[in-house]
């Protein structure tokens, strides 16, 4: 055999096993995404993708992908779980809510502050999707980590119903959130279909409150 073919077979090899080894996890995370996150559960805040950025607004402009159960199950989501938190909770810029694009990782995972349970926890909702909107709605001021500077009123929904993924069994779940929960949940989902509420004021959805419409405290997420 010649050594020409043997470092063409030496290199395949090489080439496989690198491949092999990328997606050893199971999980469908990519190289770029896996970089971002890390792997120390230490780790803190996560720079916020803001559509001050071209390159940072063409990715949240894109349609997250699924989490897959090996996905929600495995190291890297519980790291990436972590510091989205604490991104959020940044003291010098916090939010009630938070999407994984927001952070760089086009995954079909939020984070909301449940304003309608006991103690007002943050809690998660992999593969999140809003399956109910109610035909009542008010307007809200809302404004967005990733929209620097900027806040407008917005019509939503006061009621919806969510589907979204169990993080502990992988069940699905349904959830039926109104007020200013709600509000909070619509915002973050659009995220996930790569819209932003202020193409709600493009579109000509957003209107000033006149008094026949009530106003909701200010959306930050």
């Amino acid at each position: 055999m010649r050594l020409s073919s043997i470092i063409i077979y030496v290199g395949v090899a090489i080439a496989s096993a690198a491949t092999l080894f990328s997606c050893s996890d199971g999980t469908t995370f990519t190289a770029r995404e896996k970089q971002l996150i890390g792997t120390d559960t230490s780790a803190a805040i996560m720079p916020l993708y803001t559509t001050d950025s071209p390159s940072e607004t063409e990715l949240l402009r894109k349609v997250a992908a699924p989490l897959t159960a090996k996905d929600i199950t495995s190291d890297i989501y519980k790291v990436l779980r972590h510091r989205m938190l604490c991104t959020v909770n940044d003291p010098d810029n916090p939010g009630v809510g938070i999407a994984a694009p927001q952070v760089g990782i086009s995954r079909q995972l939020i984070a909301v502050v449940r304003f309608d349970k006991e103690g007002a926890p943050f809690e998660f909702y992999p593969n999140a999707e809003i399956t109910f909107y109610s035909p009542e709605k008010k307007y809200g001021w809302e404004g967005c980590l990733s929209v620097p500077g900027q806040r407008d009123t917005v019509l939503r929904s006061t009621s919806i119903v969510v589907s979204y993924n169990d993080e502990l069994t992988l069940e699905p779940r349904t959830d039926t959130i109104s007020g200013f929960t709600a509000v909070i949940f619509q915002h973050e989902i659009d995220h996930l279909k790569g819209i932003l509420y202020i193409d709600y004021k493009e579109s000509g959805s957003t209107s000033p409150i006149s008094g026949g419409q009530e106003r909701d405290s200010v959306v930050e997420n």
